[in-house]
């Protein structure tokens, strides 16, 4: 679909075919070869015809070039995998075979084991067999299983084992595909935000990530050297004079900009827009002599400190922020880029997560407000319905600009229903509806000195949606926060008082929280709020916890709060052994296996 724009290979799916390795009179192997090989050639469909990269392509899946009866041919698949770049290994059975001798031993793969749940040979024998060898020998694997008995020439996956197997892949292939990668913060602390204070051991250790660093007056710099690509720049700042509608000024006349310098402004803020991509992931158009800075920093995501120091001086980046999130620019729809405002790396991570898991532009949001019914109804007269009453009452989502375009709603899918797309489905229509949805409002002094603009536009959409918080918890380590729901429409005249009483130039997301009752956490939108962990929050489209859970599982980071229906949980089968409530046990086998790249 589109070029990585990050260096290194996008990980590999490789299907481990087990067979029972007897031969002799009967030929037991002989007679499972063919069966074998379809299970595995059935995955490997389901894999490419479902699954996708960042960047759009459908995932890459090979097969081990023979069935896998003993050790030496387990040895042969292992070297082929490892020279077709493999990431993520799923072992497929229909029978009974040899668990140590066929398993998947490196160290370095995310593991899976789909067993055949048939009668005429004991598929569920060795995934029992082989899933307690890999706890035993402290290598976590996924276990797959069939709910329902098939005939052995049965050529279906089960919807059940059809959704195991996705939700392994998906979250296989986001975990893996950060290896390796970097984050970027340009700058440093801001305002004394826990979360962009960076902890390189957890970026490092739990993500297989580098951390890179530069300070904000490298943008300074390029802009005064001319070291950005000048014709993009012009190409930029064309469309945006087109597209990017400038909206009311806020601030008492005595101090607004006069027109000459707002258009400078402009000119200011879509060249850092372009510095910062150039800065993320380099640009072989820079003028020669500029070799160095063509070269980037491999992020995979990034953030930018902002306040105080340069937005009190210089024009916010809220601009860049919102656009780089958003799923296209000037050059047309292309993947979202990953940008924390007030470089909240923690908050930024969690978007990459998300991002990774469903190929869409994602939200960031300060998690603001909590809205009783009562104090709805006070404020406008208005009384709660659907999903925010359901939930007592909602949150209010809303930070200076950087949320993605995508979330006012405006894409809409074949039924007409208003989504948030994968960045390769986003038409011409869409983006245009997107763009015709904001304006850009003068930045407000209050905050911010220097000048610059936010986005701003409503979620005038329901769309199901899930709020995640990545935290650090001293002595604990990584924890994350899980919270599926629905983003509100409230009648404009509502949504006007509400809005005005924070700030009404930036985006405004309405969000109720399925609140089912059953934990302290979710008895209400005032308890999901309340127990929250920090005061940002990553927003995706679709209920996605479910994938998150298996993808934090992968990655040894214990789920602390969330709203997932149990039968929805997927983990490692080893977690099964560290006791029988589920939350408890996450916590002990994060513990005891501890960071993946430790």
């Amino acid at each position: 679909m589109a070029e990585s724009r990050l260096i290194g290979k996008y990980p590999v799916i490789g299907i481990r075919p087990i067979i029972d390795g007897r031969r002799g009179y009967l030929d037991v192997r002989g007679s499972l070869e063919e069966q074998t090989m379809n299970m595995a050639q059935r995955a490997k469909t389901l894999f490419e015809e479902n699954l996708r990269y960042s960047n759009g392509e459908f995932v890459k899946v090979v097969i081990s070039p023979t069935t896998i009866g003993r050790a030496a041919e387990a040895a042969l698949c292992a070297d082929y995998f490892e020279s077709q770049g493999v990431a993520i290994t799923l072992s497929v059975t229909p029978c009974w075979c040899y668990g140590a001798e066929t398993m998947d031993m490196s160290p370095n793969t995310i593991k899976g084991v789909w067993g055949f749940n048939g009668t005429e040979r004991p598929g569920a024998v060795y995934l029992a067999s082989v899933l307690a060898t890999h706890a035993q020998k402290g290598l976590p694997a996924f276990g797959i299983y069939g709910h329902d008995v098939q005939e052995a020439d049965a050529s279906r996956i089960p919807e059940d084992v059809e959704e195991k197997l996705l939700r392994f892949g998906r979250g296989a292939v986001a975990v893996a595909t950060m290896r390796g990668k970097s984050y970027l913060q340009i700058g440093s602390v801001c305002m004394g935000i826990g979360g962009s204070i960076m902890d390189p051991a957890f970026v490092e250790e739990y993500l297989g990530m580098r951390v890179e660093s530069v300070d904000e007056v490298e943008i300074i710099r390029r802009m005064s050297e001319g070291i950005y690509d000048e014709e993009e720049f012009q190409k930029a700042y064309r469309w945006t004079k087109e597209h990017c509608p400038e909206g009311f000024d806020k601030n008492p006349p005595e101090v607004q900009k006069s027109p000459e310098q707002k258009e400078e402004d402009w000119k200011f803020v879509v060249k850092m827009m372009c510095i910062i991509k150039d800065l993320m992931n380099g640009n072989r158009r820079l003028p020669k002599g500029c070799e160095e800075e063509m070269a980037g920093h491999n992020a995979i995501a990034a953030g930018f400190q902002g306040q105080r120091q340069w937005t009190d001086f210089y024009p916010n980046c809220d601009f860049g922020e919102a656009l780089l999130n958003t799923s296209f620019d000037w050059n047309g729809a292309r993947e979202p880029y990953i940008l924390a405002t007030e470089n909240d790396i923690l908050n930024g991570l969690g978007m990459l997560f998300m991002k990774l898991l469903t190929n869409r532009a994602q939200i960031f949001a300060d998690v603001r407000t909590y809205w009783s019914p009562e104090a709805v109804k006070r404020a406008t007269g208005y009384e709660l319905e659907g999903a925010a009453k359901e939930s007592g009452g909602f949150i209010h989502l809303i930070n200076s600009g950087a949320a993605c375009l995508d979330a006012s709603g405006k894409a809409v899918d074949a039924e007409g229903r208003a989504v948030m797309k994968p960045w390769y489905e986003v038409t011409e229509e869409d983006r245009r509806a997107m763009l015709e949805a904001a304006t850009w409002n003068a930045a407000d002094y209050g905050y911010f000195r220097g000048g610059g603009y936010s986005s701003r536009f409503v979620t005038e959409a329901e769309m199901p949606v899930t709020m995640i918080r990545l935290n650090l918890v001293k002595g604990l380590g990584p924890v994350m926060q899980i919270a599926e729901g629905w983003t509100v429409k409230l009648p404009e005249e509502v949504t006007d008082v509400l809005w005005k009483r924070t700030d009404y130039t930036w985006p405004c997301t309405w969000f109720a929280p399925r609140c089912d009752g059953k934990t302290e956490a979710f008895r209400s939108a005032y308890e999901v709020m309340n127990h929250w962990g920090a005061n940002h929050g990553a927003i995706s489209y679709g209920h996605i916890g479910a994938d998150l859970i298996t993808m934090c599982s992968m990655l040894r980071i214990p789920v602390c709060m969330h709203n997932v229906p149990e039968e929805k949980i997927f983990r490692p089968a080893a977690w099964n052994a560290f006791g029988m409530d589920s939350e408890g046990a996450d916590y002990r086998a994060c513990a005891a296996y501890g960071p993946l790249y430790r």
